[in-house]
């Protein structure tokens, strides 16, 4: 935890900002056992070579500061001499008391500071991996007495230049200047400088600590840096020891024990518009704040948009829930659209790094990929998390995931038994600047952030069971909720059924996610409510009462090896129990057709039909007729997941042409049914468009003349062989007749076309695209990603077309013929 303390003591963190970060593993490769020492002799040389060039660039970056810091403690002496005179004369600015007062130690810092630089200056300037510095950070470290000095007197010295301030209009003026002139504008001097020597002991222990990192062993600068870095850490130990007890003891009234708790990007919705905002709770008020452009890109800095006193915060109760906005949401199209455009400039970027082209290129596809991924992640979020001040503003979030919003909602409960509160317009400023050196989260989530040998997550199918829960303390309905995050935020994907008046819920329900580039799995436990008496609602929320969440990060090298993996997921004295399988897509995808004829699941589709002597196999006109009788208003349908037990068991009964197949269905939960039908297409042997037409497809749909498109794609659908055809033609209708119900079930014609896309499109394959190396984690490469694409266009071209002229006669057979 990152402490922040402002107002009459200082803030000393100890090593605040730091992360622990695990190992990378790289795989090697050789020619053998001498071509390994060889090369890792190699490396190890050219590690140490680059450690030692990262010294002089830490250096310099030390110097620089150190520039920086003198300015300021200019700064606070230039107005001094001046104000010691006045203090001689029969009209005083300030008394000689307050003057010692206000400036106590800054000339002695001023002068440590400087004898450090110019020890420092002439040496970085002179470089060589030799040079000694240790013993100029060993004095400066063997000073921090006075620093002490000044800490003792800080408090009084912000009160009394406050004071001075107030009662006092040429020193308020003086102040103003001098502040205007090197800090920031409407800032105090008490508060922008003398704030200057509190940050810096922090900021001089880490420097010491990332010198160190860079400064090998036998060099004769590592034991003076280790006893430097010693010294400094002991300092900030017990000052942080000595002050603690006295703050916790106290309220919040001056601001004297205010913690950074939690910070996160968030999209804030602003008269209809999304905005993009950095939110920072602190132990006191929730603060909302814009991070500005800085024309030279160097330094973030924030503006205060507004912020809540915790003490004055409430959320939204479902008397109130008229009054939520119209949330403008995106259409899953244009969201779609983002994510075809992220993946080909993805790809475009890994083509430029193969040419090893002009690092003008790379920079020009970086911003566009930035500009991009960012306006996904801020027309993404569609679930309101609305707060309300007691002055009678409020403010509503949009976010992805109820996990997230029952983060926010349970931190800020927590805090508010045991909070108070007190903020002048000067600490305001002061905390908000701040915010850039206190921030957690430092880049909004997009992969151009991230660094190239990161995960870039898993792409393809997680099947999750969902065994049972324990640690009810009373009989509940019981469910859970599956998301996983996608494009860099978060998905619900499958639910549980209810399971009832228990407090041991066995569900032992297995589902099949699909993966985009994820990284995690979370769950969350609801109590389902039936009686509208007790619903609560909140931000317009399910009435539903969360009981738990967890997550699971999702390791490709865990995952590799296709196993069911099992796990207990903690929640808060709540366990859930999971098994968790991962499946690449190339894998799931691969087509394998079935070694016996006689059922219908990896046979041809000519065989069955021939088989069955009908024009479109049975399977698929029960399921849809199924379908089509119950579950056309169920949210999600075809898209939620259905319980994998109960489609193997329907799987079976239309292996064995079991004759109660269709009272098995009646019983049976539509999405079961919906993924049933999906398994059929699937697991043909070729796809529905053939593994031939299939390249013509993807070439047809890219063409960018309609008319063009629509004779080159009619005529391709059109070859087709007539049972695949009629096939397709009969599920296209069916299809059709579903998005027609979007506003219920929630399934545009694009939702379908994700969904059915590769199933129907993506070729049968020779072998598995899977890495020959084990370690090499699975995941998908950004041309696949396109490629699925491609495969959600075709399909979603024709599900836009008016009509199809296809052979009337047949169709019209196939809808209205007994024989079907």
């Amino acid at each position: 935890m990152c402490y922040a303390y402002f107002g009459s003591e200082p803030p000393f963190p100890s090593m605040c900002g730091s992360r622990l970060l695990g190992p990378r593993h790289k795989a090697r490769r050789g020619g053998g056992p001498g071509a390994d020492v060889s090369a890792s002799v190699l490396q190890s040389e050219l590690d140490l070579e680059k450690g030692l060039e990262m010294r002089k660039w830490v250096l310099s970056g030390i110097l620089a500061s150190e520039e920086t810091y003198l300015s300021h403690l200019e700064a606070l002496l230039l107005p001094m001499k001046p104000l010691k005179a006045a203090a001689t004369t029969s009209q005083p600015v300030l008394t000689s008391q307050q003057i010692e007062t206000i400036f106590f130690k800054v000339p002695e810092l001023y002068e440590i500071h400087k004898e450090f630089y110019d020890g420092l200056f002439p040496r970085v300037q002179q470089w060589s991996h030799q040079q000694r510095v240790g013993d100029l950070f060993q004095k400066l470290a063997s000073q921090l007495g006075v620093y002490r000095a000044f800490v003792d007197n800080y408090g009084v010295a912000m009160e009394t230049a406050e004071k001075c301030c107030q009662a006092n209009a040429q020193f308020a003026e003086i102040s103003e200047v001098m502040s205007n002139v090197l800090i920031s504008p409407h800032a105090c001097l008490s508060t922008a400088l003398l704030y200057k020597p509190v940050d810096r002991v922090t900021r001089s222990t880490l420097v010491l600590h990332d010198l160190l990192k860079h400064t090998p062993s036998s060099h004769p600068d590592h034991s003076l840096l280790q006893d430097a870095l010693r010294i400094s850490q002991n300092f900030l130990s017990s000052i942080n020891e000595e002050i603690t007890p006295r703050r916790q003891s106290m309220t919040v009234k001056k601001g004297e024990h205010r913690q950074l708790l939690k910070d996160s990007f968030m999209v804030e919705l602003v008269e209809g518009a999304r905005k993009l905002r950095h939110i920072f709770l602190f132990t006191d008020l929730l603060l909302c704040t814009k991070l500005k452009k800085q024309s030279g890109g160097k330094t973030q800095q924030y503006d205060c948009k507004w912020y809540i006193p915790l003490t004055d915060l409430s959320f939204q109760m479902v008397d109130e829930l008229e009054a939520l906005p119209n949330i403008p949401l995106v259409p899953d199209e244009e969201l779609d659209a983002l994510k075809i455009k992220i993946s080909q400039i993805k790809s475009d970027i890994q083509r430029e790094k193969r040419a090893n082209k002009g690092s003008k290129v790379m920079e020009r596809l970086r911003k566009k990929l930035s500009e991009q991924e960012s306006l996904l992640l801020l027309m993404s979020p569609s679930m309101a998390f609305r707060v309300h001040s007691r002055n009678g503003k409020s403010y509503t979030f949009l976010i992805s995931s109820d996990y997230e919003r029952a983060e926010w909602r349970e931190s800020i409960r927590e805090q508010q038994k045991k909070c108070d509160f007190s903020l002048t317009s000067v600490e305001l400023q002061m905390l908000t600047n701040s915010c850039v050196k206190l921030q957690t989260v430092h880049h909004i989530p997009l992969t151009i952030n991230k660094e190239d040998d990161e995960s870039p997550g898993l792409y393809g199918f997680l099947h999750v069971i969902v065994h049972s829960a324990t640690g009810f303390k009373q009989s509940s309905n019981l469910y859970c909720t599956l998301e996983v995050d996608s494009f860099g935020y978060f998905v619900n994907k499958a639910k549980t059924r209810v399971y009832r008046d228990t407090t041991e819920p066995n569900w032992n329900e297995e589902f099949e996610i699909e993966l985009e580039g994820s990284q995690t799995l979370r769950i969350l436990c609801y109590e389902k409510c039936y009686n509208k008496m007790k619903m609560t609602k909140e931000d317009g929320e399910s009435a539903d009462k969360l009981m738990g969440k967890g997550q699971v990060q999702l390791d490709p090298q865990t995952l590799q090896d296709r196993d069911w993996q099992r796990t207990v997921i903690d929640m808060n004295g709540i366990e859930v129990k999971l098994s968790v399988k991962f499946t690449s897509r190339e894998f799931s995808l691969k087509r394998m057709p079935s070694r016996k004829q006689t059922g219908v699941f990896g046979v041809k589709i000519a065989v069955v039909t021939k088989r069955e002597r009908s024009k479109v196999p049975y399977i698929v006109r029960q399921c849809v007729e199924e379908i089509e009788r119950r579950g056309m208003e169920e949210v999600g349908i075809y898209r939620v997941s259905g319980v994998a037990t109960d489609i193997q068991a329907l799987k079976a009964a239309f292996d064995v042409n079991n004759k109660d197949v269709s009272v098995m269905m009646s019983e049976m939960d539509v999405n079961a049914i919906a993924g049933t039908l999906k398994l059929y297409f699937r697991e043909l042997p070729e796809p529905l468009f053939t593994d031939e037409f299939y390249p013509n497809f993807a070439e047809g749909i890219a063409l960018s003349d309609p008319v063009a498109k629509e004779s080159c794609m009619l005529n391709l659908l059109l070859s087709l062989p007539e049972a695949n055809l009629l096939t397709f033609l009969f599920l296209l209708d069916h299809l059709k007749r579903v998005a027609e119900k979007e506003t219920v079930n929630k399934m545009s014609l694009h939702n379908l076309a994700t969904v059915f896309g590769p199933t129907l499109l993506r070729p049968s394959e020779k072998e598995s695209k899977l890495p020959a190396n084990p370690s090499q984690p699975i995941t998908m490469t950004d041309s696949w990603s396109l490629e699925v694409m491609s495969q959600v266009q075709v399909l979603l071209y024709f599900l836009q077309l008016e009509a199809i002229p296809a052979p009337d006669s047949k169709r019209q057979s196939i809808l209205f013929s007994t024989e079907v």
